[in-house]
């Protein structure tokens, strides 16, 4: 009698794991906060040979003394910190751009604010006549490296007829960066991009977002099912035609076909958010946007969720400290210098991220 009863027991505990544990959905839900910084010419005090950094050097024109250099590093991990109070969580990853080299991201993870995470690094020393690049940190309890690659800016376009050709073999800029690998158990790929500045034609700007879409929907076709994440300062707005034609960037993801990216910040940009101001208008260059696979994800999986207002699936992260607090800048980034001269802000940029989950 004891034996029937314990084995009925158990067929109704199987049936009600069955019930509630359907195919794909895990039994331990996971969030992820993934980030994107640009934190506005993170240089050291030494000259790197080959590269234009001459005015963040002691004696250049920004007098760039290690007081300045360690007040800027202390700034950017203050603002990690911060967004990892509001999350309750570190980033799992976290794109950058305008850092110098791989020692200044070495000095960043050692910040007190920010040691406790342990990141990791991805980065290469890129081309940029300036001396800036991307990088990646990651959590490496969450995030398992599996590849990285720095892919090179060209001007091998199909679909492009670049008019300002004049400098184009001298053209210097950053590589998009890649990093593929497991996060919670599924397989995402990273680009983190910086995109040729404004000064320049659009045109540049949408051959930048060309190769990024080209790579990633190659990786689409090698890992079926793959995650992508593609983040950076792209130096457009997400309603600009690099970002909607060239990256196939959407605004709705029931629209989304397989090739395209939901690109969360545009609902966002329309209703007046923006990550940094320039001539009184508010722009978000910051992007974060996501693929189909992220976007549509099956029930237990990873998928991108709304976390600002409950509609909005991108957040713009900023505290009164980081903004300018009076005069005709009231409200916009506090940025590091201002008139040529140091204020000891933070960034000219406002950080982004969203959050991924299997709830």
């Amino acid at each position: 009698m004891k034996k029937s009863i314990t084995y009925k027991i158990i067929i109704l505990a199987a049936l009600l794991l069955f019930v509630f544990l359907k195919p794909g959905m895990s039994q331990k839900s996971k969030s992820y906060v993934i980030g994107f910084y640009n934190v506005e010419n993170l240089f050291d005090t030494f000259h790197d040979i080959g590269k234009g950094d001459f005015e963040y050097l002691p004696d250049g024109a920004n007098e760039w003394t290690a007081a300045k250099y360690n007040k800027k590093l202390h700034n950017m991990a203050t603002v990690i910190r911060d967004m990892k109070e509001d999350n309750k969580a570190w980033h799992a990853v976290l794109g950058l751009s305008e850092v110098e080299n791989r020692h200044v991201l070495e000095d960043l993870v050692s910040q007190p604010e920010i040691a406790d995470a342990n990141y990791q690094i991805v980065h290469f020393e890129g081309p940029d006549y300036r001396g800036v690049d991307v990088a990646l940190l990651y959590d490496p309890t969450k995030f398992q490296l599996l590849e990285e690659d720095a892919i090179p800016y060209n001007f091998d376009s199909k679909r492009i007829t670049f008019t300002d050709t004049v400098d184009m073999k001298k053209f210097l800029t950053r590589d998009i960066l890649m990093a593929r690998g497991m996060l919670g158990g599924e397989m995402f790929a990273f680009y983190v991009a910086h995109l040729p500045s404004r000064a320049k034609t659009d045109e540049r700007r949408c051959r930048g977002a060309e190769i990024i879409h080209d790579h990633a929907v190659e990786l689409m076709k090698e890992f079926p099912g793959i995650k992508i994440v593609v983040m950076g300062d792209m130096n457009d707005n997400p309603t600009d035609r690099s970002m909607t034609k060239f990256l196939h960037g959407r605004e709705k993801i029931d629209e989304l076909k397989d090739d395209d990216f939901f690109n969360p910040f545009i609902a966002m940009y329309k209703n007046g958010y923006g990550s940094l101001a320039y001539r009184g208008a508010w722009n978000i260059f910051d992007i974060i946007m996501v693929n189909k696979n992220l976007a549509q994800a099956k029930e237990g999986t990873l998928k991108i969720v709304p976390i600002v207002k409950k509609k909005y699936y991108g957040r713009v992260f900023h505290k009164p400290y980081m903004e300018v607090q009076e005069g005709q800048y009231k409200g916009t980034p506090f940025r590091t210098f201002q008139g040529g001269a140091f204020i000891g802000g933070y960034s000219d940029h406002f950080p982004t991220y969203i959050v991924v989950t299997n709830k």
